[in-house]
C-alpha cells in the first residue's frame, strides 16, 4: 500500500446526504425523464403541504425539496434508484394524517406521494381479501366492500390511508376485538432503498415459509421499504349491531366498569372512554346532533345473535350499575349509532376546536400501559395536567390499555405542555406500558423509544434496516 499516496486520501467523513441545490436539479432532471415532467413538483406551496399539517407542524425548514406523484411500482423503484445514487433522503406520503410527525422531511430531499395510487384491485369475497395500492382510505375501502357484506376492522382517525396505516400499526377503536393493522396484512408488495422491489408472500392466510417479511414491514415507519400494493383480510360485517354508551362519577368508576367486562370472558366489540373534558369539547364543538352528559362516559359497541346481544347488554348494565353508572343506554337503531359512535369518532376535532387562537397548540401522547393500572394511569395524568395549570383531555381505547393525552394550550406555554406530555410518557414506561400504543414513533418520539427499549434493542433495529 502506498502509504504516502494514503495519507493524501480526505479525512472528513462523506455526508450521509446530498440535498445541494446542483445534486437536487440533477436526480430532478433523471426523474423528469423517467416519470414525466408533471409527476415531480417543486412548487413551494405544495412542498409545505406535504411535511405541515394542522396534526403535525413542522419547522419551515423542514419540507421536501421536491414531491414525486408515481403512478405504479414501477416508477416508485424508478424514484428510489434516482434518490440512492444521488444520496438523497426520501419521505413516504399517503393520507397526511401522521401525529408523530412522520412525514417530516427533517434533511429535506424527496417526498414520494401515492395518492395517485388509490386503486383497489381486487375483492376476493369468498376468501375475504382484498388488493389494493396504498392510497385507498380505510373508509372508502368500508364502502367499497359494504356490497360484499364485508369490512375492514382498523378504523383509524378520518382520512387515513392504507399505505400510512401498515407503516404506522395503527389500529382504532375497533381493536378491541379484531386487534391492530398487523393482523390484517397478509402481504405486501415493498419497494426498498436500493429499488428492488419485494414481494413479502403469497395469498394463504398462513404460511410457514421463510422470514415473516409481511410483519417485518408492518410499523417499521418506512424505514425499510415503501409499501406499492398489499392483500389485506376483511371479515364479515357484524350482525345486530348495538352501541351503548354509560356515564360515571369519576374514571376510576369507568375503568372498573370496563375491567369487570373484559374479565367476564363474553366478546364485546368495542370498549371506549372518553373523559369528561372531551365530553365537554363534543358538546361545545357542535360536531354531534346531541348534547351529551359531562362526565365520564364508556362507549361499546356489541353485536351477533339476538339472544347473544340480549345477555350481552344485560351484562354491561349489571356491571355499569355494580360501578356506579349515572346513565346508562343502549340502541340498534342505525341514527343512534351513528350519532353516538359518531361523537366517539369526533372527540380530536372537537378538542383542536377548543383553541382559542390559531397559534395554540395541540399536544398529544399515545401512551399504553396493562389493563389493570390504567386507571391509575389516566387518574395521575390528569393531575400532572392540573398541576401545570392547563387543560386537557385523556381518552382511551380503555379495552387494550391505550389512551391518548390531548393538551391545549398557547404558545407562551408550549414548553409547559411538553413537559407534561414528557412525565406521561416517562410514567407509561415505569408502568411496563409504551410510549405509542398506535401512532408510532415518528420523529417526535425517537429518544423516548431510547427509554423504553433500552439502547441494545435500537442497535438491532439499525442492523435490520442497514
Amino acid at each position: 500500500m502506498d502509504l504516502q499516496a494514503a495519507s493524501k486520501l480526505p479525512t472528513d467523513p462523506i455526508p450521509l446526504y446530498d440535498v445541494s441545490n446542483e445534486n437536487i436539479s440533477s436526480a430532478k432532471d433523471q426523474l423528469n425523464k423517467l416519470l414525466g415532467q408533471e409527476k415531480v413538483v417543486s412548487n413551494l406551496e405544495v412542498r409545505r403541504a406535504h411535511s405541515i399539517t394542522k396534526w403535525s407542524p413542522a419547522a419551515p425548514s423542514q419540507i421536501p425539496t421536491l414531491v414525486v406523484f408515481p403512478e405504479n411500482t414501477t416508477e416508485v423503484a424508478d424514484t428510489m434508484r434516482v434518490c440512492l445514487y444521488q444520496r438523497i433522503p426520501v419521505v413516504g406520503y399517503c393520507g397526511g394524517t401522521s401525529l408523530p410527525g412522520a412525514i417530516t422531511a427533517t434533511q429535506t430531499g424527496v417526498c414520494i406521494d401515492f395518492n395517485r395510487m388509490n386503486k383497489i384491485l381486487a375483492v376476493h369475497a369468498e376468501d375475504m381479501d382484498v388488493v389494493l395500492q396504498p392510497a385507498v382510505g380505510w373508509e372508502e375501502l368500508n364502502a367499497h366492500l359494504a356490497a360484499h357484506d364485508l369490512f375492514f376492522p382498523p378504523d383509524p382517525g378520518p382520512g387515513a390511508k392504507i399505505g400510512g396505516m401498515i407503516a404506522m400499526n395503527c389500529s382504532g377503536t375497533n381493536a378491541y376485538r379484531y386487534g391492530a393493522m398487523r393482523q390484517w396484512v397478509v402481504s405486501m408488495t415493498v419497494v426498498l432503498a436500493t429499488g428492488t422491489v419485494v414481494k413479502t408472500r403469497q395469498r394463504p392466510r398462513k404460511s410457514s415459509a421463510g422470514y415473516d417479511l409481511t410483519n417485518l414491514i408492518v410499523g417499521s415507519e418506512g424505514t425499510l421499504g415503501l409499501v406499492t400494493e398489499a392483500v389485506l383480510k376483511v371479515a364479515p360485517i357484524p350482525q345486530n349491531l348495538h352501541v351503548a354508551i354509560a356515564s360515571f362519577p369519576t374514571e376510576h368508576a369507568a375503568t372498573s366498569a370496563a375491567i369487570i367486562l373484559m374479565r367476564s370472558g363474553l366478546s364485546i366489540d368495542a370498549i371506549e372512554l372518553l373523559d369528561q373534558y372531551g365530553m365537554w369539547a363534543i358538546n361545545q364543538s357542535g360536531l354531534s346532533s346531541r348534547q351529551w352528559k359531562e362526565s365520564p362516559t364508556l362507549f361499546l359497541k356489541i353485536s351477533g345473535l339476538p339472544p347473544v346481544v340480549q345477555a350481552l347488554s344485560e351484562t354491561i348494565r349489571k356491571a355499569a350499575e355494580r360501578s356506579e353508572s349515572e346513565e346508562f343506554e343502549i340502541s340498534a337503531g342505525k341514527e343512534d349509532i351513528d350519532v353516538w359512535w359518531g361523537a366517539r369518532k369526533q372527540v380530536l376535532p372537537s378538542l383542536l376546536a377548543m383553541r382559542k387562537n390559531d397559534t395554540d397548540f395541540h399536544l398529544g401522547a399515545d401512551t399504553a400501559v396493562p389493563i389493570s393500572k390504567l386507571a391509575t394511569m389516566m387518574e395521575e395524568t390528569h393531575e400532572a395536567i392540573k398541576r401545570a395549570g392547563l387543560t386537557g383531555s385523556v381518552l382511551g381505547h380503555v379495552g387494550d390499555g391505550n389512551f391518548h393525552t390531548s393538551i391545549m394550550c398557547p404558545e407562551c406555554r408550549k414548553d409547559d405542555g411538553e413537559k407534561v406530555i414528557a412525565w406521561v410518557q416517562k410514567r407509561a414506561i415505569e408502568l411496563e406500558g409504551t410510549v405509542t400504543g398506535e401512532h408510532g414513533i415518528g420523529l417526535k418520539l425517537k429518544d423516548s423509544l431510547v427509554d423504553e427499549v433500552g439502547t441494545e434493542a435500537i442497535d438491532t433495529m439499525k442492523k435490520v434496516s442497514a
